[in-house]
């Protein structure tokens, strides 16, 4: 359910730009959302959906790209990339160090949006 308010959010940065270049519909909002984020592609166009009715975004597509997660190991510092999914989740390749400070894989934001 956390996807209705990020999905508010999006929203608002959709309906500000599209004031700001007096666009009259919005038919595609591209996203980049980290794979840590915890939101579901099937309730974020859902909400999106149930948000945008009335508004010049009202049918618009959600097009998301998932983003990796990136990590900074705590041993050797090195950044690397790692599965959420994987049994290797936040093991450094590097000196098999575990654990450390997430860099990216927890964002979303607008990269783009397709109008008319």
């Amino acid at each position: 359910m956390h996807e209705l308010p990020v999905m508010n959010g999006i929203l608002k940065v959709v309906l500000k730009h599209a004031t700001a270049n007096r666009v009259s519909k919005v038919v595609a909002v591209q996203l980049r959302v980290g794979r840590l984020s915890d939101l579901k592609e099937k309730w974020m166009q859902h909400y999106f959906d149930y948000l945008t009715k009335e508004s010049v975004a009202e049918g618009a597509r959600l097009e998301i790209e998932w983003g990796e997660v990136v990590m900074r190991c705590s041993t050797c510092a090195k950044e690397f990339q790692t599965e959420p999914e994987a049994s290797s989740f936040g093991i450094c390749p590097h000196c098999e160090g575990e654990g450390g400070e997430i860099l990216s894989g927890k964002e979303y934001y607008v990269k783009n949006m397709v109008a008319h």
